[in-house]
């Protein structure tokens, strides 16, 4: 089974393009769960127990578990291997944004691909193809790259124009056509540029979109779901990571973040 062929099953059986982002800060979990043995992984565990249901894809973000050194990578470990027990057919993103030369990202790679078992990293483009070639000949994993991101400041680079077009638009050219001659690309597009991410999706055909910026960051999910459906009417994987998980930060978290989460497929779905 190809990874597309895992997420587009997933995606029909719980009719669902929503993803939860596991950007689980120890600081803002509830004060109750602070206190238990690998406090982060029983929070996720219970996000995931509440949403799997809901959702097709959870990504954590690997920064909230690196801060924490060994203790945070292990519960990172224990979430991926929780999901891929417990919820085998949901799909898995590792959210680092790694880019090096070639062979530091041989370590990455298999860092995200063998020992943690995600089925997609996102990757920064920067270094060009050749330096993306670990990532890009794992035929059965998604390279999701960074195309045009959510954040205020993404225009500053993604927005310069080289060769009469915006830098995002080369990188979606490239990516389109170039670097997913096996089928294993996705691109990342923020939910609060929807003018552009429907020029990209004009240009990457029925490709998949990780596609971050709604909820906490303020991303209009009509204006995103008109703008990036593809011909299929799905091709995205919509995140929401604050928006859910700490949607409350008391002992009905679980419950409520259940709540979000349906409330934000249905919302979407409002719009396929």
């Amino acid at each position: 089974m190809t990874f597309q062929e895992k997420l587009d099953g997933i995606v029909k059986k719980n009719n669902s393009l929503v993803c939860v982002g596991l950007d689980s800060d120890f600081n803002k979990i509830p004060e109750y769960l602070k206190s238990k043995e690998n406090a982060v992984f029983e929070f996720n565990k219970a996000i995931i127990d509440a949403t799997h249901d809901f959702v097709c894809a959870y990504k954590p973000n690997s920064a909230f578990y690196e801060a924490r050194g060994e203790e945070g990578i292990k519960e990172l470990k224990m979430t991926f291997d929780y999901i891929n027990n417990e919820y085998p057919e949901v799909f898995t993103i590792i959210d680092a944004k790694r880019a090096d030369i070639g062979n530091t990202n041989d370590g990455y790679a298999k860092y995200a691909f063998d020992f943690l078992k995600a089925d997609g990293i996102t990757l920064h483009p920067y270094l060009g193809h050749e330096a993306m070639g670990p990532f890009l000949e794992r035929e059965d994993k998604a390279s999701i790259i960074l195309c045009r991101t959510s954040n205020k400041g993404a225009g500053e680079f993604q927005d310069l124009v080289s060769q009469g077009e915006p830098l995002y638009k080369i990188v979606a050219k490239k990516v389109t056509k170039e670097w997913n001659k096996l089928g294993n690309c996705m691109m990342v597009i923020g939910a609060t540029y929807p003018e552009e991410l429907a020029e990209v999706r004009k240009i990457a055909g029925d490709m998949t979109f990780l596609v971050p910026g709604v909820g906490a960051q303020g991303g209009d999910v009509e204006k995103t779901v008109k703008a990036g459906l593809n011909s299929k009417g799905a091709g995205m994987i919509i995140n929401s990571s604050r928006g859910i998980i700490f949607a409350s930060s008391g002992p009905d978290f679980a419950a409520t973040a259940r709540q979000e989460a349906k409330k934000l497929k249905e919302e979407i779905n409002k719009y396929r």
